[in-house]
């Protein structure tokens, strides 16, 4: 069977029910995952990690292909993310559930489809503190969505965190 293609998975529903959560409390049954650093300070830093994060470039800075008709990211905009190793690909197709778009915090979320091997939604954003301070976030749940996610057990997880870490390199260096 041929792969789906971006235009399939616009039109596939989201494949958990909690869609949105990332803005409030983290719904029970997942995985949760919190993770933030400085970044550093100012303005200057505080737009260009806005924009890394507005292109899929967080993605593409720490390792993964972007498959998306979108280069800059609105809600409803579909992606399919690839790792690969040594041969062995993985891809993960997601959909922006929303965008931030705050004078001093913005960012998005967005959620897997079927097909991805966690089942789960993502928040990637980026602050402005009063103080100039920068500060990275990027917040989720998630569980195994496909038979090899469930085997990969601790291995899974520590992908997950080391992703999540660097996305956060990502942006300290945006």
């Amino acid at each position: 069977m041929a792969r789906p293609t971006l235009d399939w998975w616009a039109a596939a529903p989201y494949s958990y029910a909690e869609v949105g959560a990332t803005r409030g409390s983290l719904p029970a049954g997942y995985r949760h995952l919190g993770a933030g650093r400085v970044l550093g300070q100012g303005s200057a830093l505080f737009e260009a990690a806005a924009e890394r994060l507005a292109t899929w470039g967080v993605q593409r800075h720490s390792g993964l292909v972007v498959d998306t008709a979108e280069p800059r990211i609105t809600a409803g905009a579909v992606a399919v993310v690839r790792i690969g190793w040594r041969g062995l690909r993985i891809d993960a197709p997601v959909r922006v559930v929303y965008v931030l778009d705050e004078p001093r915090r913005r960012g998005f979320a967005y959620g897997t489809l079927p097909g991805h091997p966690e089942i789960g939604e993502e928040l990637f954003a980026v602050s402005l503190d009063e103080d100039g301070t920068v500060r990275g976030e990027i917040r989720a749940f998630s569980r195994p969505g496909s038979v090899l996610a469930r085997l990969g057990g601790p291995v899974t997880r520590w992908v997950q965190d080391a992703m999540t870490s660097r996305y956060l390199d990502a942006l300290e260096h945006a």
